[in-house]
């Protein structure tokens, strides 16, 4: 079992170069027209990239052209805050963040141009503001603890760690989910790094899988090796974050059609380009779900994986 892997960060692809010369050129067409849409990247990394492709594509299908401008926080960060704080000032352009980190620079800044937001874990941060919504990357209790059940069938005791400063209310909603399921979750609170050995090793006589809640203390690159060593060596299931997770020994793990949520942002950013408030437009979820599997994991801890499962996965890891 390998330990999980922090994500990359990539030097611009070919696929980057040519959205940010697709869109220069799209204003360039448009001539003296005002630049209306401001698209704010964190990262380059694909699922940054893809998002992009969808929202371009979807706005295209809906003959919006031209008006765009492209900033990434990677490549120039002051650059990037100083043409998003110019965005936000402006009455007529809206503003399109994807990743958390451009969206919460695009909350902080001072203007009224609305803000849609992609690539982002949960709502919370949307749901505080007047001026923005957007897709997030979390998928519903409900829809977690359906897939927990498909693939841990015999499981009746689900263990989550979390951070309480965090994660608390989500914790508390879960375990109402659960019992709507007939699951039972064991919540541990881990309140630092130092904790989670301890908090980990209550669960081992306890649960019969762990639930990956996103969660910025617990789940990270420096405390992934831990809980899948912790996974491993009790024969626990670990339900993962993404696809990263299952490839270093998670069980299985959710992930999303991220061109379909740049083309739900595209669908956003039209309302709003059209009149509709952020207010009125409730943050949404994602819509088409994907999963990955590790067969090698299952086979480690005597788990049988339907075929269904198996031929339905975006990815398989043997």
């Amino acid at each position: 079992m390998s330990a999980l892997p922090s994500r990359p960060r990539t030097p611009i692809g070919l696929a980057v170069i040519g959205i940010a010369l697709a869109l220069s050129a799209a204003v360039a067409v448009a001539g003296a027209q005002r630049e209306r849409i401001a698209i704010v990247t964190s990262s380059h990394t694909e699922p940054y990239q893809r998002v992009v492709e969808g929202f371009r594509a979807y706005m295209s299908a809906q003959g919006v052209t031209s008006g765009f401008s492209f900033h990434s926080l990677q490549d120039d960060r002051e650059a990037a805050r100083k043409a998003l704080g110019a965005a936000r000032r402006s009455a007529d352009s809206i503003v399109l963040t994807i990743g958390s980190v451009a969206t919460q620079d695009a909350l902080q800044s001072e203007g009224s141009a609305p803000v849609v937001a992609c690539m982002i874990m949960n709502d919370h941060d949307l749901r505080r503001s007047a001026i923005a919504t957007g897709v997030t990357l979390e998928f519903s209790l409900d829809t977690q603890f359906q897939w927990i059940k498909r693939f841990v069938p015999r499981g009746k005791s689900i263990g989550v760690l979390y951070n309480p400063r965090e994660n608390q209310a989500q914790v508390d909603a879960a375990k109402r989910v659960a019992e709507s399921h007939g699951l039972r979750l064991v919540a541990r609170p881990v309140e630092s790094p130092q904790a989670l050995p301890a908090a980990l090793a209550s669960l081992s006589n306890d649960v019969d899988v762990v639930w990956g809640l996103s969660d910025q203390l617990v789940l990270s690159a420096q405390t992934g090796e831990a809980i899948l060593l912790f996974s491993f060596r009790n024969r626990i299931p670990f339900a993962g974050l993404s696809e990263s997770w299952v490839r270093a020994g998670a069980l299985y793990a959710l992930d999303r059609d991220y061109v379909d949520i740049g083309a739900q942002c595209g669908e956003l950013a039209l309302r709003v380009l059209r009149g509709t408030a952020p207010r009125d437009l409730p943050p949404a979820r994602p819509r088409r779900l994907t999963y990955a599997i590790n067969l090698r994991a299952a086979e480690h801890m005597n788990l049988d994986v339907s075929e269904d499962l198996i031929e339905g996965a975006k990815q398989v890891f043997r």
